[in-house]
């Protein structure tokens, strides 16, 4: 069944006798023919036409699709939930920056696409459990530490540490909560541990202030700590997929696709990234968790076929068990030209600096607009704009505009009333129908944006409902002229008007964005 682009061609199409007429030994035309008698004998037909070969041209009378504006209004925030991807146990990676600095443009785009996508996938019926892996152990660690020192002391950063104005400030937090620190045995030790706690603090809360919240912070450490990474060593040894070279500890990715074998713990006793990466797999797959999908930046394509080999090698099926999902490149441009440096870390663009230039609402929007896997540019001169031509002030208007004619029409005196002594046969104008079509697609657009794990699909189709509606109030007035005497017809318009700020609503809290009462 699909919406035909020509309305000429009814309500519903289908090409259903085309695609099993041969199979039922039938001719198409035939089985269409078979078909649309059955419909037509059905509550809320109104006709059903046979095209062509066998196409099926579908309308619905008046009343059963106007039914519809009562149904959304009645299920609320519920309108729009499925069971697609019930019985699922997902845990979903997203952000997970190193604690060396605040969140960079990469992991916004992360952040927004992320969060919606974990909204998506619950309001499809999965079981979602969100998490942020806190690298806290490891090289980059180390140089940050030596950065934070070397800023208390005064001293240039090291040749291969980190710079920008927010290492001064945690140093100097560091400095403040121990005052004595650089006098201690071991001070780079004590920026290391007191460091990493304020920049995760910041990070936390910066993505608290852009509406994100994880249900797990995982710490690298603690892998580590538990004996985690051995452990992940003798499954995999189990599994005989671990042999032994030039004293390190390999495994044999090669065996599942993987452009070369992997080691795991090095000549020197040390473990690698890539043991910790193995470690961590297990452990999601160990608190019942049936698929484990994972949000990469633009520069991580060549750790697919790695993660992927690795998941094989303890006995999972990659394509089941394991998703990892790539995204591409985000610029920030101002008059046309990019936006490349921070207030605070200097060669990289902000969360806060993302947030400052748009707002939360329209950074959110305009990162879940687009496909994940396409390089965007967002324009902060069309994004901070009172224009339909920024599509999240195109469709917030909506959400206050419905909220408004509701105001509006109580003022007057239309209300609903109740929901037996609705009558929607009386929706029948063309654009009433339209926007009828438009709301109904809704619950499909949400199952289809978790599947395909594409929140785009939703900000998209809350453009088209934003159209649609525009169309329908510039056509039919939910409020009488001056004197006119109140209709049912408005109020069956204000149960239309009500539906569709429902899905607005509804759509725009599956991207983490407001859907305001008033612009």
């Amino acid at each position: 069944m699909e919406r035909p682009r020509n309305p000429e061609h009814g309500d519903y199409a289908s090409t259903i006798a085309l695609q099993v007429g041969k199979k039922a030994g039938v001719a198409p035309r035939e089985l269409a023919a078979a078909l649309a008698e059955e419909l037509g004998r059905r509550p809320g037909i109104k006709s059903v036409e046979i095209a062509g070969p066998g196409f099926l041209n579908i309308r619905l009378d008046a009343a059963a699709a106007g039914a519809l504006a009562r149904d959304i209004v009645l299920a609320g925030s519920a309108y729009g939930k499925t069971d697609r991807l019930t019985g699922e146990r997902i845990n979903l990676e997203f952000v997970s920056a190193n604690p060396t600095g605040p969140v960079h443009i990469g992991g916004v785009r992360w952040a927004a696409v992320g969060d919606a996508l974990s909204r998506l996938l619950r309001t499809a019926g999965a079981e979602v459990g969100t998490e942020y892996y806190f690298n806290d152990a490891g090289s980059q660690i180390d140089r940050f530490a030596r950065s934070l020192l070397a800023a208390a002391k005064g001293e240039p950063a090291p040749e291969d540490g980190y710079g920008g104005g927010y290492i001064s400030e945690i140093a100097a937090n560091v400095v403040k909560i121990e005052p004595g620190v650089l006098q201690t045995d071991d001070p780079q030790e004590i920026f290391r541990q007191k460091g990493v706690d304020l920049m995760f603090a910041e990070i936390k809360q910066s993505l608290t202030d852009f509406g994100v919240h994880f249900d797990t912070y995982f710490n690298e450490k603690d892998l580590h700590d538990r004996g985690e990474l051995q452990e992940a060593l003798d499954r995999l040894r189990e599994q005989g997929h671990i042999f032994e070279n030039d004293g390190a500890t390999w495994l044999r990715t090669t065996e599942f696709g993987d452009d070369k074998d992997r080691v795991l713990r090095k000549s020197d006793g040390d473990w690698t990234y890539f043991a910790a990466d193995c470690a961590y797999y297990l452990d999601k797959r160990k608190r019942g968790f049936d698929r484990v999908v994972i949000m990469l930046g633009a520069d991580h394509h060549g750790y697919i076929g790695r993660m992927k080999a690795m998941s094989a090698c303890f006995g999972d099926d990659p394509g089941k068990n394991l998703e990892i999902l790539i995204g591409q490149l985000v610029s920030l441009v101002r008059d046309g030209e990019p936006v490349r440096m921070s207030k605070r870390a200097g060669t990289v663009v902000t969360l806060e600096d993302f947030v400052e230039a748009l707002g939360v609402d329209a950074t959110r929007y305009a990162l879940a607009r687009y496909s994940s896997d396409s390089p965007i540019d967002i324009d902060i001169d069309l994004w901070t704009s009172a224009s339909r031509e920024n599509p999240v002030y195109y469709v917030q208007y909506v959400a206050a505009r419905t909220f408004n004619v509701a105001i509006n029409a109580r003022d007057k005196g239309v209300t609903r009333g109740e929901p037996d002594d609705f009558k929607p046969e009386l929706l029948s104008h063309e654009k009433e129908n339209d926007l009828l079509k438009a709301l109904n697609e809704y619950p499909g657009v949400v199952a289809r944006a978790a599947e395909q794990r594409a929140p785009h699909h939703v900000a998209r189709y809350l453009e088209e409902v934003s159209g649609a509606y525009h169309r329908f109030y510039d056509k039919c007035l939910v409020s009488p002229k001056g004197d006119d005497p109140i209709t049912e017809t408005h109020r069956a318009r204000l149960w239309l008007n009500d539906a569709t700020r429902t899905v607005i609503a509804n759509g725009l809290s599956l991207l983490g964005v407001s859907a305001p009462e008033r612009m």
